[in-house]
């Protein structure tokens, strides 16, 4: 470590350089420059694009004019180059949201395009001030007795970033090439993803720790450490990464299923291995529900083999109106309604008689249960409008009072005093 502090500190030298010095300045001012340039939009007529290049070229004629003047040019050429490399990935995000979506254009550049090109940058920077090769060599100290150099450490960190960030595609890949092959269902197949990847990240930790010569004796003694905290400190994290994978494989809760949490319609967005991921609609909310909660409580669930849902409005119309006339009026009504499925036809049902109003339900099919409380509002207001056209009361809660007198038996009707 010791070492290699010493190389860190050795480019201070380099950095205190006049030459060097009046390279960055003017690589820091045509950066700055070109940035309230097309900020303030200095030049109207030229479309944002066009800022940057000029920058570039105004940067080339400078390094040309250290040539010229016989001064070092080499940094301010590698910054400008580099300067470049950034505007080309800015125009590539542009040429990726042709062929790629949204998200997995941006997933492609944080995860893999930007870090790769600062990585490139950085080992450009640390050779043009130093030697790769000398730092490589640099010993940083020993892991469970191994010598541990800058090269090794950075070679397994690289193979470890690899392998987390590459690993999805390969394994997805082989995971639909194996459900074509067997049949497996959709939930399964995404079981089987999710374990090629973890088998695909442990085996690439294996090829690290044995790149690095690490002590097989020592890593069997972490390994035990591990199965220890999994039975002590950390139970409920391993019981929610069993869960999911059961879950998966089972396929009783998959993305787009429909649960009912708490009397709310949520929808499946996300089955992780510690946690399901479900968005309610009526608040644009998204819960993270543990994956043991599925098995240790009751979930209701639309979606399981179809997604048709039956519906159900409540509604009240007075003693005077004939109950045929009215269930016939409810039915035509739902079937009016262009959210309310035609087949199974709607269905309207004398419940009870009521203290002041004969009580009816109105049930109907709707194609997605998310839906749902969407369209028993628009078969409300449909309803409302029917009876207004059709003079059928819904009547307000009525009470009738009586005096009474004491004892009771002198008490008589109200109807004998009038």
């Amino acid at each position: 470590m010791k070492q290699l502090l010493l190389e860190v500190l050795g480019w201070l030298g380099y950095l205190e350089r006049p030459s060097v010095v009046l390279q960055l300045i003017l690589v820091a001012a045509f950066m700055l420059g070109t940035r309230v340039a097309l900020r303030r939009r200095l030049l109207p007529r030229l479309p944002a694009t066009g800022y940057p290049p000029i920058g570039l070229g105004l940067l080339a004629l400078c390094g040309g004019l250290l040539a010229f003047l016989r001064q070092p040019y080499g940094l301010l050429l590698l910054l400008g180059t580099l300067w470049l490399g950034w505007y080309g990935l800015r125009l590539l995000h542009r040429l990726l949201l042709l062929w790629l979506p949204e998200q997995a254009t941006h997933q492609l550049e944080s995860r893999l395009l930007r870090p790769a090109y600062l990585l490139i940058a950085a080992m450009a920077l640390v050779s043009e001030v130093d030697s790769l090769a000398d730092l490589a060599v640099a010993p940083l100290g020993a892991l469970f007795g191994t010598e541990i150099s800058a090269g090794k450490l950075f070679q397994a960190v690289l193979v470890i970033y690899v392998v987390l960030v590459g690993c999805g595609p390969p394994a997805a890949g082989l995971a639909w090439l194996l459900q074509r092959a067997v049949g497996m269902s959709e939930g399964s197949r995404k079981a089987m993803e999710l374990m090629l990847r973890y088998a695909v990240v442990g085996l690439g930790l294996v090829v690290v720790a044995v790149h690095l010569g690490l002590n097989t004796t020592a890593l069997i003694a972490v390994a035990g450490g591990l199965s220890v905290g999994l039975g002590f400190g950390i139970k409920e994290v391993f019981s929610n990464f069993v869960s999911g994978l059961w879950l998966l494989f089972e396929g009783s809760v998959r993305p787009g299923e429909v649960l009912m949490l708490d009397g709310d319609p949520c929808e499946v967005r996300k089955l992780g291995l510690r946690a399901t991921l479900l968005w309610r609609d009526r608040d644009n909310a998204e819960l993270l529900i543990p994956n043991q909660t599925f098995f240790t409580e009751a979930a209701t669930t639309y979606t399981a083999t179809d997604r048709m849902r039956r519906s159900q409005v409540s509604v009240g119309a007075a003693y005077h109106h004939d109950p045929a006339e009215v269930i016939a009026l409810l039915e035509a009504t739902a079937r009016q309604v262009a959210r309310v499925l035609p087949t199974p036809a709607p269905k309207a049902l004398l419940l009870s008689y009521g203290d002041f109003a004969i009580n009816y339900a109105l049930r109907f099919w709707i194609a997605h249960p998310m839906d749902n409380a969407g369209i028993c509002s628009e078969v409300n207001q449909a309803i409302w409008h029917a009876f207004k056209a059709q003079n059928i009361e819904i009547p307000f809660p009525q009470q009738v009072e009586y005096s009474m007198v004491w004892p009771p038996e002198q008490h008589k009707p109200n109807s004998e005093h009038h």
